[in-house]
């Protein structure tokens, strides 16, 4: 591949820059994204060949309002819609880079960046319900975005069924006339149930209902539901994309006619991110395809090692031939991840709390898709408060354990859980 024009976006570096050019630029970019690697991608995709001050990576602008020469700058980037900045709230360089390298490797035509994976969903469903809609969950999503749909778009409305993951039948049966989205995570957290992306369009594009997936554990390295036909697709990209455990950052990728309203609303809610924070993630991408390839590896092996280990009630990774999504995951996926779910045999919340308490690698805490490997008990990280039957419900165990594996040597994180079940 040559390494001149289909990685050249310095247009996009000039205040001047035209709708008409920026268009220009948009095409060559999906161009890039379709022929380049994956690696390459992350590296290269959205960013102008050549910079400000030459500098090889782009400068971390902090500005919250731009400046106009004179009233016809105004009136000129207002009618001729100019691609550059005018109040921080709508826009920042930083932004906009990061913006296309994501389109890019999600294959989708456009992308915009929140302050967080949860600001990201909630900016897409503002955007896109009204009082009297409805929208179908599958159970195993995320409870947050669950939780905001059921108590909180409520109030304004807004009716969320929720159906057994992975129940197509559960799904159409749950849908009507006010339906206006359909919702899935694939892989789902912590269960890793994988959705066939094929079957969950098809009921979308029948019922003529928009579809939404979170690929945030499969990330755009293993899945690309775009590809498939999904709208939109929202990643946390706190987890795997910025990869350090240094930032906040969502993102929802999707085509530009119908992001179109979605970013106009996040210009009036204001959920951006900061500059500093684009500039980590921006520098966390540049390595993302060799973090995730490492990520495959070590979830696969510590998974294989957890499933015979006799301590072990049961693993949950749709790498395992046991797994309920296994054919799925096979067909769908390039590789499954560094989450793993299992449970420990006969023990209780105590007795499962002492394993993650005797592991030395892994730290407690909450999140995933970091270089440094977590580990968690969801019971008390995230489920506390829940009721015992509203847990069984959602499928949390005691003795339930969910392990993010970091790019650590599977050698030793297999030897320290080795030594953490013999508690």
């Amino acid at each position: 591949m040559e390494n001149a024009a289909i990685v050249d976006h310095s247009s996009n570096v000039s205040p001047s820059n035209s709708s008409a050019d920026s268009s220009a630029t948009s095409s060559s970019q999906g161009e890039f994204a379709k022929r380049a690697g994956f690696s390459t991608l992350s590296v290269h995709a959205g960013e102008a060949r050549q910079k400000p001050n030459d500098s090889i990576t782009d400068s971390i602008c902090c500005a919250s309002t731009y400046t106009f020469e004179s009233t016809q700058g105004i009136l000129d980037y207002i009618e001729q819609k100019q691609d550059r900045e005018e109040y921080g709230r709508y826009g920042n360089p930083n932004e906009k880079v990061v913006e296309r390298k994501l389109a890019a490797l999600d294959l989708a035509e456009d992308a915009i960046l929140y302050s967080s994976g949860m600001a990201a969903i909630v900016g897409l469903l503002m955007a896109k319900l009204s009082a009297g809609d409805e929208i179908v969950f599958f159970d195993q999503c995320y409870h947050r975005s669950r939780e905001f749909c059921a108590k909180h778009l409520a109030r304004f409305g807004v009716v969320t069924h929720q159906v057994k993951t992975g129940d197509f039948k559960a799904m159409e049966a749950a849908m009507n006339a006010r339906t206006k989205m359909i919702v899935s995570e694939s892989p789902t957290n912590p269960h890793l149930t994988v959705i066939d992306l094929e079957q969950f369009v098809a009921i979308g594009k029948k019922h003529q209902v928009e579809t939404l997936i979170d690929a945030t554990l499969a990330t755009p390295f293993n899945i690309r539901p775009i590809e498939y036909g999904v709208d939109y697709v929202w990643h946390s990209a706190t987890k795997y994309m910025g990869g350090h455990n240094d930032l906040l950052a969502g993102v929802i990728s999707g085509s530009k006619e119908k992001l179109e309203s979605v970013r106009k609303l996040r210009g009036i809610l204001g959920g951006i991110n900061s500059p500093h924070n684009m500039y980590l993630l921006e520098r966390g991408l540049k390595t993302f395809a060799l973090r995730m390839q490492r990520h495959n590896e070590n979830g696969q092996r510590v998974a294989e090692f957890l499933e015979n280990h006799p301590r072990i009630e049961r693993v949950y990774y749709p790498g395992l031939k046991s797994h309920a999504s296994y054919d799925v995951a096979k067909r769908t996926m390039k590789g499954f991840g560094g989450l793993i779910t299992f449970l420990v045999r006969d023990a209780d919340w105590r007795q499962t709390a002492a394993v993650i308490d005797a592991c030395r690698i892994p730290r407690i805490a909450p999140s995933l898709g970091g270089v440094e490997s977590l580990i968690e008990q969801p019971l008390v990280m995230s489920y506390w408060d829940y009721s015992p039957e509203d847990r069984l419900r959602f499928g949390i165990h005691d003795n339930m354990i969910r392990m993010s594996c970091g790019i650590e040597d599977a050698d030793d994180l297999i030897a320290d859980l080795k030594q953490a079940l013999e508690v």
